[in-house]
Formats: C-alpha cells, structure tokens, sequence
C-alpha cells in the first residue's frame, strides 16, 4: 500500500496538472494557420451539417464541440464511429462537412470510416494529434492537435490532449460565430 500524500503533495500535483495543460495550450497558439482558416471557410461553406465523430475521450470531446457550434449558429451532429459501421453512416450527406477528432489518428474505428467518408465525397477535417497518422494523410484539412505530454503521469489517460482538441473545436465555433456575425439575439433563440 502506497503511502498517502501530504496536503502539499496535493496541491502541488493540482497545480503541475494545469501547467503542462496550460502549456499545451499557448504551444497550440502557433499551430493555428492557414489550415485553420481552410477548415472554418469549409464548414462556413458547407451546404449541410457539421457531422463530428470520435472514440472514447475524443468522443466526449466531440459532442461538446457539436454543442458548441449548435449554440452558436453552425448546425453540427455527433456520430459515433461503431454506430456509423452499423447504418449511422446514412446520416451523412454529400453536403455536409466530417469533423474527425483522435489523438493517435490510427483507430480501428477511423480507419474504417475513411474509405466510408471519401466514397461519400465529403470533406474531412481531422483535430489530430499524429501528425503522420492515417487520419492526417487522408484529411482534406488538418489541425495539429498534438501535445508534448498528457498531464497524467502514465501517459494513460487523454488530459492535455483532451483540453487542446476541446480549446481547438471552441476556436472554430468562435471563428465561425464572427465570420456568421451571430449576435447575442441569435443566441437567444437557440
């Protein structure tokens, strides 16, 4: 049995955490291009629905991000990746716009759903954190969604890359918000 950490220990671990989070955060700050500009003017564009998919954590992540853009006048769907394999899928549509979210960019589950989104002919934009993923090399636009480490000591559990994909998916709703001119009044209606 492990012995128990003192008030100190505590608090100092609470503080470690945020700043390897906050530091992922500011290093996402210079990773925003042109790539980013690309993935707002392509859902901006869109004809359809913002359609966001991820597994796990990523997939937490995602239905807040639909949240978001659902607030804030971007029309935006979750999809589960599984759910999508068994007839999800059909709630796709040529004028819609995918959002795929995973830290590795290699899950079963995207790697399944690519062929699936290419046959379809809808633009795919990826908040990755493997640069050199399938995900990545089979995106219409990237988002480099990497972090130097994850707050958990293990490396186990998704903390900074969680937060850094959350921040991402926030920036492209406020982006979008502007670029719409979403007022206080539209807000209010939703």
């Amino acid at each position: 049995m492990t012995p128990m950490k003192t008030q100190v220990d505590i608090v100092e671990e609470g503080k470690k955490v945020i700043r390897i989070e906050a530091k992922s955060v500011a290093d996402l700050e210079r990773r925003i291009d042109e790539n980013f500009e690309r993935a707002v003017e392509l859902i901006l564009n869109c004809k359809g629905r913002v359609i966001v998919t991820g597994v796990g954590k990523s997939g937490i992540i995602a239905r807040k991000i639909v949240a978001t853009m659902n607030s804030t006048g971007t029309p935006a769907m979750f999809m589960h990746p599984s759910d999508a394999v068994h007839g999800d899928l059909g709630m796709v549509r040529k004028e819609d716009v995918v959002v795929c979210l995973s830290k590795s960019g290699n899950t079963e589950e995207m790697s399944t759903l690519l062929p699936m989104f290419k046959r379809l002919g809808v633009p795919i934009i990826a908040l990755v954190g493997k640069m050199q993923s399938t995900l990545a090399q089979e995106s219409t636009v990237v988002l480099d969604a990497s972090v130097e480490e994850e707050a958990c000591p293990h490396d186990l559990a998704p903390t900074s890359s969680t937060t850094v994909t959350l921040v991402l998916g926030d920036a492209l709703a406020i982006a979008l918000l502007n670029k719409r001119q979403f007022t206080k009044e539209d807000f209010a209606l939703y």
